[in-house]
Order: C-alpha cells, then sequence, then structure tokens
C-alpha cells in the first residue's frame, strides 16, 4: 500500500527485442547433461534439432569439479559472452568459535569499503579506492563511447569493458569478504554484523560523482557474499540498522534510534571534523567509519537483549 515503503521499488527487468534468457539443465532427469570424456553433452531438444538441425553441443567439464555433486548447470547471456555455471552443494566446515564475540562491519561511502571492529579490540579497514578508480574509469569509457549517440546504444567493444568491470567488482568483492570471515576465524568470533538499511542507495544524495562512486559499489554483493560465508563456517550473521550511525558517539554511549523513528531533541555527542574523523565529546578523535561500526555492533546487542 502507498506509504508503507522507505524507498521507491523498481520494475521488474524485462526482457526486450533479441535479448536472451538463462537456461538450467538440472542433473537429474531425461535433460540432465551427459559426461563424455571431459566433456559436457547438452541436448537442444527436437524442435530446435527440426528447425535448425542441430541437437546437441558440448562444453569442456572442469577438473577441479566433482560431476556427480553438481546439482544444475545454468547457461547465462552476459555482456555478449554465454558463461556456463555450476551449482553444488558444499559442506559446513566446523570451527571453535565463540558465539559471545563479535564483529561489527560498517559499508563505506569514501575510501573505505568496510570499516569493522571487533569485542577483542582489533580493527581492519577495506580500502575501496582501488575499486572506484576501476569504476571510475569504466563510467569515463562508457559515456565517451556513447557520446553523440542515440539513446540506448551499445555495441560489442561496450559488452567488452562492462565484462572487465564486471569481473574487477566481483574479485574484489570476493577478496573482501574473505579477509572480513578469516579475521573472524583467526580470532575465534562467533558473530558477524553488518549495518544495512534497505533502499539506502535510491535515496543517497551525496552529489553527482559520490553518488556515482556510492551507488553504483556492489555493497549489497559484499553482504550477501559475507552471509554465503557465514554460513559454510558456522558464524552467525545478523543484518541491523546503521541509520544515525555517522553521527552518534560510541565512546560516549549516544543512543541508536531506529531510521525514522529519531526522538524530538536527540543529538550527537560527538561530530564529524573531517572526512574519515571523527570528534568525541571529550575530544577523543577516532576514524569515523570505525566509530560507526562500533555502532552498528552495540545497536544490534541493545536490541537483542531487550528483545
Amino acid at each position: 500500500m502507498k506509504g508503507q515503503l522507505h524507498f521507491n521499488p523498481k520494475p521488474p527487468g524485462y526482457l526486450k527485442n533479441s535479448k536472451l534468457f538463462k537456461v538450467a539443465y538440472p542433473n537429474s532427469g531425461g535433460l540432465r547433461p551427459k559426461l563424455v570424456g571431459n566433456q559436457l553433452r547438452f541436448s537442444l531438444g527436437l524442435t530446435v534439432r527440426r528447425w535448425f538441425g542441430v541437437s546437441e553441443f558440448f562444453l569442456p567439464m572442469p577438473s577441479n569439479l566433482d560431476f556427480s555433486q553438481v546439482k544444475e548447470f545454468t547457461i547465462l547471456p552476459k555482456n555478449g559472452y554465454f558463461y556456463l555455471e555450476m551449482s553444488y552443494e558444499v559442506e559446513k566446515q566446523q570451527h571453535n568459535l565463540d558465539i559471545g564475540q563479535a564483529l561489527s562491519i560498517d559499508l563505506g561511502t569514501s575510501d573505505n569499503l568496510a570499516a569493522c571492529v571487533d569485542t577483542l579490540g582489533n580493527s581492519l579497514l577495506i580500502d575501496s579506492r582501488a575499486m572506484k578508480a576501476m569504476n571510475q574509469l569504466w563510467n569515463k569509457k562508457v559515456a565517451t563511447r556513447k557520446e553523440g549517440k542515440p539513446e540506448g546504444y551499445w555495441d560489442n567493444w561496450l559488452d567488452r569493458v562492462t565484462r572487465k568491470r564486471n569481473h574487477q567488482m566481483r574479485d574484489g568483492i570476493n577478496k573482501s569478504a574473505k579477509l572480513i570471515v578469516n579475521h573472524c576465524l583467526k580470532y575465534g568470533i562467533g558473530t558477524l554484523i553488518v549495518g544495512w538499511n534497505e533502499g539506502f542507495k535510491s535515496n543517497s544524495n551525496l552529489g553527482k560523482l559520490n553518488n556515482q562512486k556510492f551507488v553504483q559499489m556492489p555493497l549489497g554483493k559484499l553482504k550477501n557474499r559475507l552471509k554465503e560465508l557465514c554460513d559454510l563456517h558456522g558464524i552467525r550473521f545478523l543484518k541491523t540498522e546503521e541509520a544515525y550511525t555517522s553521527k552518534a558517539s560510541f565512546l560516549d554511549g549516544d543512543s541508536l534510534p531506529k531510521y525514522g523513528q529519531k526522538p524530538t531533541g536527540w543529538k550527537a555527542s560527538g561530530k564529524r571534523i573531517k572526512r574519515g574523523l571523527y570528534q568525541s565529546d571529550n575530544g577523543i578523535i577516532v576514524n569515523a567509519d570505525l566509530n560507526g561500526a562500533a555502532k552498528c555492533d552495540s545497536f544490534s546487542r541493545n536490541r537483542e537483549i531487550g528483545g
């Protein structure tokens, strides 16, 4: 109903013109691919065979995967190429973790992709400047290529640079998530807390350049990848609100209102004195993102205690 969402939902991305669908082959039943030597044989069915005279095609089977363990094969058309994705189950790993110890993450909008602080007194910053530089270069290339062209123009060259950019973003996200989870495993931390507000990107108003850097960064994919790794290693994953964490002071014990429910007269004890630095009420200067991460942790724990 109108007024119940604090962000504008996007319409479904329907296919237009000659765009292609993804095709899934379950590894069971009559249409399952067959392993012939080190090649996967995919059947195209009677209709394709009747119309085009082609009944099958072959793709190499990766040597590091067990064919019998694959649950589904999916062929995806992306950026002018076709990709084969294989879905399979992995066994959860057992670790000696303390669920009472937590690592809290504040997703950054400036030079830090993620600022992390744990209950053992350790902190960890994931630099995002390299990823943002690659993303900015992609935006510049696309804008230059499309200059003077009709709206919606796209070509094979744009497919190629976009594919490279997507691979770079995915690689950066996977490595960042692994660094964070490895930190938890190293120190026996059993709880991971991520500050997250639904729809915060759609309502961002940081200026044209900062919006480009922030909105196009795959923060949602980082959150999802962290959850996947937490499930794999037996780490408890918590998602909590991060509204007002950039203003509230952890060192001064400021309360953290929920999004849209800030009490009348609420005021933070400290303040940001410049980008990346936060000053508490008694003059202590700390990293602003780490202050936000610590507030996410305290807010989540208070919410659990209070129910």
